[in-house]
């Protein structure tokens, strides 16, 4: 019960953020929200965007959009150099204390060397994966500068800048475009939070899904690419024989 009470405190604060702060509001919680704080996009974009949807609101559905677009990048741009200059050992360590224990951080890893740019975008499109992909992509930052030597460290942080923007703007886009037609519908929503959460995420549950499937299948594209490229690397190898 007080675990519950907590939360309903902490969603209620979040909301009020929104509701009397505008785009400053919403600005904030999405930096918090892409970074090790734990705040569900869907307490932020959805009832700004409902409010949005009201006469004579303060806030615009694209300024909604825009300004958790925003705010995603400067959480997680702070995230990533944060990442990046603490090291790997030291995030390896202390990492399960902020919901990245060793192994997570190995298979993330793991999945932006194989994925790089790809992987970013994807993982901007997914709840909770979110908030945490700048930390691995801070720490694989010595592998992406051997990849691309000529490039330069700007390069590097203007593709992850741009990846992330793009991920988050998607994703602001979609959470206020549910928020502004559930707010059409059901405008008395702002005065339960849970009941609004709960209404989101069961209307988000099949764009999910959706953006799960894509990804699979690009993944696997992927795959077949690298093995059809690795067979014929072994044929062009292979000594020639004499008729």
């Amino acid at each position: 019960m007080q675990y519950t009470r907590g939360m309903h405190e902490l969603i209620t604060l979040w909301m009020s953020w929104v509701q009397d702060w505008g785009y400053a509001g919403v600005i904030i919680l999405m930096a918090m929200e892409s970074s090790i704080f734990p705040v569900p996009s869907e307490v932020v974009i959805p009832p700004a965007a409902i409010l949005s949807a009201q006469p004579n609101a303060p806030m615009s559905f694209w300024g909604v959009v825009l300004a958790g677009t925003f705010g995603s990048w400067v959480g997680s741009a702070i995230t990533y150099v944060v990442a990046r200059v603490v090291g790997r050992p030291v995030i390896m360590r202390w990492g399960k204390f902020f919901f990245m224990p060793p192994h997570k951080v190995e298979k993330a890893e793991l999945f932006l060397q194989r994925y790089e740019v790809s992987g970013v975008f994807f993982a901007r499109l997914l709840p909770v994966i979110r908030h945490l992909i700048s930390i691995p992509a801070g720490i694989v930052w010595t592998y992406l500068m051997a990849r691309v030597p000529k490039r330069g460290a700007a390069f590097i942080v203007g593709v992850f800048s741009l990846v992330t923007t793009l991920g988050a703007f998607a994703w602001c886009a979609v959470l206020a475009w549910y928020g502004h037609r559930i707010g059409e519908r059901h405008p008395e929503l702002l005065k339960s939070p849970e009941e609004l959460i709960r209404t989101v995420k069961s209307e988000s549950l099949p764009l999910i899904l959706a953006v799960l499937v894509l990804a699979v299948c690009y993944i696997i594209m992927l795959r077949l690419t690298d093995k059809k490229k690795a067979e014929e690397g072994t044929e062009s190898a292979s000594p020639e024989t004499d008729e």
